[in-house]
């Protein structure tokens, strides 16, 4: 009796090697569009990847302010000065579209933000995070801190007319204020200012954007 299994066995491997049958190594794998980055990204309006585009992206996905330099180093394309017309190109955009938010310059870099108009809606969605949170003494030492810095605690002590060493640890703790140095006088006591933090929880660029002293006082 002749033996039939290697006749058999070779039947079976072109009857799955066949015309819509699958080896077992199977097709190759395709690569992963998402994988690839273009080496160079060119501006125009075709709706493709541009400099803008991405910058506009990486703001828009950012809780931080980022400079410019920060900017060039993850598009990795261009520099600072097509960074920040791409910038005033956005915001030329976004002012003509009556979009409801703007590129700002934050604590020396860049952030989405929505323009002030917009408040009153904001609020109703928005809460305060807790660990921002002040309390009356914390914020009138704050601003003591903020328009006399560098300061010495004794005088916010002598401003407030209360002790503000709690109040002062408080705000350190929340990474709004810092030691800034120390005072040439006896004793040579700590001097406090304020944070880049603190810059970026209250809007602004640089401590001189701060509100003029007569700018805050009530109309009589």
């Amino acid at each position: 009796m002749t033996d039939n299994a290697p006749q058999e066995k070779a039947e079976e491997e072109i009857l799955n090697t066949g015309p819509g049958k699958k080896t077992e190594q199977g097709p190759p794998a395709l690569a992963d569009e998402g994988d690839s980055v273009p080496q160079e990204i060119a501006d125009d309006e075709s709706g493709e990847i541009t400099v803008e585009s991405v910058a506009e992206a990486v703001l828009f996905a950012s809780d931080e302010p980022l400079t410019a330099d920060r900017l060039v180093g993850i598009v990795e394309a261009g520099g600072v000065r097509d960074i920040r017309k791409c910038i005033e190109s956005l915001n030329a955009k976004y002012e003509a579209g009556n979009f409801a938010f703007r590129i700002e310059q934050i604590a020396g870099g860049y952030q989405m933000m929505t323009l002030g108009r917009y408040n009153h809606w904001l609020k109703k969605l928005l809460r305060a995070r807790t660990d921002t949170k002040l309390s009356q003494a914390a914020l009138e030492t704050l601003a003591i801190i903020a328009y006399k810095q560098p300061v010495m605690r004794a005088d916010i002590e002598a401003i407030r007319g209360v002790a503000a060493g709690d109040v002062i640890r408080g705000l350190m703790y929340k990474g709004l204020v810092k030691i800034v140095g120390r005072a040439e006088v006896l004793g040579r006591p700590m001097l406090y200012g304020t944070t880049k933090k603190f810059l970026e929880v209250f809007g602004l660029n640089t401590i001189k954007d701060l509100p003029k002293v007569e700018e805050l006082k009530k109309p009589e």
